[in-house]
């Protein structure tokens, strides 16, 4: 060990005298940085003791304020670089929303009419008619187990009376995926084929699926205000990413002796995405789709703070009343619905995998 540090100190001396830091010894450099730390803390501990906070004020100013004695008193505020940005962020928001009106306003109105119409055609079905349609649709993609399950879950929401509101969080999840899904494809699939897109997306659905839930209710009510668009705003931000980072996966995961192939009988750049990458990639797709639909699910509930209704209103008036029976009733009913709804989709997307691997 020795030899070898004295080998490697012996090239560093003979390299024109210049000193790299990967070149020293690894422990020469352990101390040095600890060294480094050492001489920094005592220097903060001696000019401003134990208690020293970051230097966040960036300005400073005085104002004159009355006191009770009829007199004045001068006041000192000072402006943080925090209360700066939030400032700066405040302003951009709200030429935004007021900027892009023309453009808001459509999108609600669209949101609201197309959430209406669903939430109309299913409560005008009779339950047993939607119940028993549900039920089949379970038999046919996942057998008698996934029936059993279907039929236990529906009876239970039915008898709680939680049958509407149940009905409102499947028409808002509906088309928020339905959202989510139209968006997440083409981006998927342009982050598949170009690289650049592929850098520039990654860190954005990083930061999307890492920022708290709650945070998307913001920009929902900032530009849609309260109601079920701003809840579906912030349900296609939070449920979105799955569907765009499986539909790259997917695509990419293709083999490229398969892509040679479909070249070589002379197929097109887009005859290969549409006839080979993407019938192959399906299946990674598909569960995408699932886990998308399965936050999708679970941010609808959270909407209901902004008025979005469904079964998310049941758990909140329950939190606001202390009503524990309550709460646990409904949110027995999601889970309910997102069994029932996972395991739908996942029947779906075995079958297609089944389908891709007979082909």
């Amino acid at each position: 060990m020795a030899q070898a540090e004295q080998r490697q100190t012996e090239s560093v001396a003979g390299n024109g005298g210049g000193v790299s830091l990967s070149a020293l010894p690894r422990r020469y450099v352990w101390i040095g940085g600890v060294a480094l730390v050492a001489l920094v803390a005592l220097i903060c501990f001696a000019f401003w003791g134990p208690s020293m906070d970051f230097p966040t004020t960036i300005s400073t100013s005085t104002t004159q304020v009355p006191t009770s004695g009829g007199g004045t008193a001068t006041l000192e505020i000072e402006r943080t670089l925090g209360e700066a940005t939030a400032q700066t962020i405040d302003d951009a928001v709200r030429w935004v929303v007021q900027s892009g009106k023309w453009l808001f306003d459509p999108i609600k109105a669209g949101i609201t009419h197309t959430l209406n119409a669903i939430e109309g055609a299913l409560h005008w079905l009779p339950w047993p008619a939607l119940g028993l349609g549900i039920a089949l649709l379970a038999f046919a993609a996942g057998g008698w187990r996934l029936l059993v399950i279907t039929a236990v879950g529906l009876l239970f929401i039915g008898f709680m009376d939680l049958w509407a509101n149940a009905i409102d969080t499947v028409a808002l999840m509906a088309v928020a995926v339905f959202i989510s899904v139209a968006l997440g494809l083409p981006l998927g699939i342009l982050a598949a084929r170009n690289s650049v897109a592929d850098g520039i997306l990654r860190p954005i659905l990083d930061g999307m699926q890492t920022m708290p839930s709650f945070v998307y209710l913001l920009p929902g009510i900032l530009l849609f205000n309260l109601g079920k668009p701003a809840g579906i705003f912030a349900t296609i931000i939070y449920a979105v990413p799955p569907v765009i980072r499986l539909t790259n996966l997917g695509i990419r995961q293709v083999p490229e002796d398969t892509i040679e192939a479909a070249h070589a009988f002379g197929s097109s750049p887009l005859q290969t995405l549409v006839k080979v990458q993407i019938p192959m990639a399906l299946p990674t797709i598909m569960a995408g789709i699932n886990q998308t639909t399965m936050m999708a699910l679970a941010m609808v509930t959270i909407a209901s703070m902004v008025a979005a209704g469904g079964l998310g209103d049941n758990v909140l008036r329950a939190l606001q009343k202390n009503q524990p029976g309550n709460g646990l009733i409904a949110g027995l009913a999601i889970v309910f619905l997102a069994i029932i709804i996972d395991r739908l989709t996942q029947s779906i997307a075995q079958k297609q995998e089944r389908t891709v691997s007979a082909g």
